[in-house]
């Protein structure tokens, strides 16, 4: 189903758990590269007004729901597309990396962070590899030569799947760039997957996410950052609603 309006929309183009991890599946045992991107309001919000990311989001290979909002809107237009939120989706992917025998690699948040991911994750997934970890600097550009080096050394880690975190745009917008200079490696963006493993953050409680109220919970986190943020999203929750309804 696509989302946005034309010039701007996006189509989340694999529905459903089985065919996103046969997909990557695919990718991880033929050794190519992939870019995965999980869809959701907040992303909706930003593409018609930075070309930048627009752009990135249209170099993706895999795209996603990520937020119950998505997924009602496909409902609604009679093409439902399963919830796949980008940190729910960690630990299969790093399963699906030790059944191809291949290698993870970490980029975003801090060093610290990354370094209890890693740990969490290779604790949780038996026989995972973690071969390259990268924390950028505060302010870092995904489009400069510090991004264009760190691919470099992360093309030759031989890493099969990259996680990336650095918040939307710049993963994805990193993650579009891998795909030119990484080609081999597979790129998923999850925002804060990897600051929850560690403790860095705390995840709304799993009953707040089955009732879709993960998102009172980051507010109340983080009330000057998430509260704008998500007036946003409502607000262009009635026009989503008609361009739904027009596909049905």
């Amino acid at each position: 189903m696509k989302f946005g309006k034309d010039p701007h929309q996006i189509e989340v183009n694999v529905p459903t758990r089985p065919a996103l991890f046969q997909a990557v599946r695919s990718h991880l045992t033929e050794k190519t590269g992939f870019a995965l991107a999980t869809l959701n309001l907040d992303h909706l919000t930003k593409l018609p007004e930075e070309p930048a990311f627009l752009a990135a989001y249209r170099a993706h290979d895999l795209v996603v729901a990520d937020g119950r909002p998505v997924v009602w809107m496909s409902k609604l237009a009679q093409q439902p597309v399963e919830l796949m939120p980008g940190s729910d989706m960690i630990l299969p992917l790093c399963a699906l990396c030790v059944e191809t025998g291949r290698s993870i690699a970490l980029v975003g948040s801090s060093d610290e962070a990354l370094a209890g991911a890693a740990e969490a994750l290779k604790s949780r997934v038996p026989g995972l590899e973690v071969s390259f970890i990268h924390a950028p600097p505060y302010g870092f550009d995904p489009q400069g030569a510090a991004a264009d080096a760190i691919l470099r050394d992360l093309a030759g880690s031989g890493a099969g799947l990259c996680f990336t975190a650095l918040g939307a745009p710049k993963q994805e917008i990193f993650a579009a760039r891998g795909r030119e200079i990484a080609p081999d490696v597979g790129f998923a963006s999850i925002g804060a997957g990897l600051d929850f493993f560690s403790g860095h953050q705390v995840r709304a409680p799993k009953i707040m996410r089955m009732v879709a109220m993960e998102w009172l919970w980051r507010a109340l986190q983080s009330p000057r950052r998430m509260v704008p943020r998500y007036a946003k999203c409502f607000a262009i929750l009635p026009g989503l609603m008609i361009d739904a309804l027009r596909q049905r």
